[in-house]
């Protein structure tokens, strides 16, 4: 783990000040924020399908015993093999393994955030093994050393001219300025490393257990010359990928690139089922599905059983104020927005990451357009409630929160109060209508204005209104 989590408020204001950065977030508004409600609208199952979504996994998790018991019977008998790593170093040994046995010296690989978890990059590298993105966003970022700030566009936070720049230094080409330019010189430069590589790896969007079969969902097809042309295709991916049946993996995709980018279906979305077989004209001679846990069954039959309910969309993200104004890269590891500052502290320790969950306004939007309905503002306000048990929360919170509980107890105290204060805050805030500076709001008002009061508390409009005060 390398989870910088705890810088995550200097990392925020560092963002905030990149305006390249702030560009770069203000397209995810314009782009699949405005697709996903174009594309809910125009679906009216919609929302019903969520709700069959989310009856899937949990149907799942509550079986996922039997499900994988079915699919490893399934893969075996078509020739496959299924591999099961406990933690994150057990599944970097076991692809290491894999590539060594294939005499490996370059791999190709495609998108894969499990592969990020259990920090399988480096450690091929670090082992002799050449490694080659293929995923357009994730070659830039390896070209730059950076991390995906994003689950569906690891690149999302950078800029056209960012990318142009990369490909300037690194390709030793003149800057290109058209989009479709910069996407065929990453593939005048991949193209080659497809057939010069001894293994590739993918992830996988879903496992199906009646079938044996694995669906990766892309957009450049790069998943399908990853996993087809090498003679060993290796699949690292998670527990929790798994569904029952075709039919409930359909469902699920019918939610996930809507939900994503807002397509109906992304441009590839391919099946795989065991190697290549007699009479087949492409596909891997030898095929390996590496199932991570890393910490998974321990969320089975807890409060945050329900995350891993997740299929990686991004909705979330897309959504969240905080994620759009700090992007992912403040988050500090691999998972970032709203599902990261819950899957984070679960894969990293709340220790190292327990300014996540507080991360986060609960304006609710990322439950509201959660495709399987994870109740993600529920779940950060659990790992808040760990954090404060565990003696976690920074001194002056846990002061303000004591004095704040003070009041709430005593009802008749807190209305005199809050009616003070909000009255002379109205007073004094009333010519100009904001605050510039106030005392104790520094937090705020470093960044924005912070608007003055009324002049009263809501209790005191409603009681004005006729209506009665309990």
């Amino acid at each position: 783990m390398h989870a910088t989590s705890l810088a995550f408020e200097a990392q925020s204001k560092v963002a905030l000040a990149n305006p390249a950065l702030q560009d770069a977030m203000g397209n995810i508004k314009t782009g699949w924020q405005a697709n996903r409600t174009r594309a809910a609208a125009a679906l009216p199952e919609f929302e019903a399908l969520r709700d069959r979504g989310r009856a899937i996994k949990n149907h799942t998790l509550q079986h996922l015993d039997l499900y994988l018991e079915m699919f490893e019977e399934k893969v075996t008998a078509q020739g496959g093999h299924v591999h099961y790593a406990r933690d994150a170093a057990e599944a970097r040994t076991i692809v290491l393994d894999l590539c060594r046995t294939a005499e490996a010296r370059a791999v190709t690989k495609s998108k894969s955030m499990v592969a990020e978890e259990i920090g399988i990059n480096e450690y091929l590298e670090a082992n002799g093994i050449e490694r080659i993105e293929t995923d357009l966003g994730e070659y830039i970022i390896q070209l730059r050393k950076e991390r995906p700030s994003h689950l569906v566009g690891p690149a999302a936070h950078l800029t056209k001219d960012q990318v142009s720049d990369t490909f300037h230094e690194h390709h030793h080409t003149p800057r290109i300025e058209d989009p479709a330019a910069l996407v065929a010189e990453a593939r005048r430069v991949l193209r080659q490393k497809y057939f010069e590589a001894d293994v590739g790896i993918t992830g996988a969007n879903f496992l199906v257990a009646e079938t044996g079969s694995f669906v990766t969902v892309t957009n450049e097809g790069n998943a399908e010359l990853t996993q087809g042309l090498p003679r060993t295709h290796v699949v690292i991916t998670s527990i929790e990928k798994l569904v029952p049946t075709m039919d409930d993996a359909f469902t699920l995709l019918r939610l996930l690139a809507r939900s994503a980018t807002g397509q109906e279906f992304s441009s590839y979305t391919t099946l795989m089922t065991g190697p290549r077989r007699e009479g087949d004209l492409d596909g891997p001679e030898n095929l390996h599905i590496v199932l991570v846990d890393n910490g998974r069954t321990k969320m089975l039959g807890t409060a945050f059983q329900e995350m891993l309910r997740c299929i990686r969309c991004g909705a979330c993200m897309n959504h969240c104020p905080v994620y759009l104004a700090a992007g992912g890269h403040a988050y500090g590891w691999v998972y970032v927005g709203p599902m990261g500052s819950v899957l984070t502290p679960q894969f990293a320790g709340i220790e190292n990451t327990y300014t996540l969950p507080n991360a986060s306004t609960f304006c609710g939007k990322c439950e509201e357009v959660c495709p399987v309905r994870i109740p993600l503002p529920k779940l950060m306000r659990h790992w808040r409630e760990v954090q404060f048990e565990r003696n976690l929360t920074p001194p002056t919170a846990r002061w303000g929160l004591k004095v704040w509980g003070f009041f709430a107890r005593r009802p008749a105290l807190y209305r005199l109060g809050t009616s003070f204060a909000m009255g002379m805050l109205g007073l004094f805030g009333r010519k100009a209508g904001r605050f510039k500076q106030l005392p104790l709001a520094g937090g705020w008002t470093v960044s924005r204005d912070l608007p003055a009061p009324a002049g009263t508390t809501f209790m005191a409009a409603y009681k004005k209104s006729g209506a009665r005060v309990r």
